[in-house]
């Protein structure tokens, strides 16, 4: 092979390599968004999990005060 055909071979697989480089930061950008989506649901949950034990714990003190 020339030195042209090396370099030519060579800026190929560059490019080759540059796009599988953009495939993946686009598909972690699609992880991060659905990690960043899930994370937003359990500290929702966990919120919500929060305000029912406080609600059955004062529903429990109430009870136990009226018997």
């Amino acid at each position: 092979m020339t030195e042209q055909a090396d370099s030519a071979m060579i800026a190929g697989q560059l490019a080759e390599l540059t796009r599988a480089v953009e495939q993946m930061a686009d598909q972690l950008s699609v992880v991060r968004e659905r990690a960043d989506t899930q994370q937003e649901r359990i500290d929702l949950a966990a919120r919500e999990l929060a305000e029912v034990s406080a609600r059955l714990q004062a529903a429990a003190t109430a009870l136990r005060e009226s018997i």
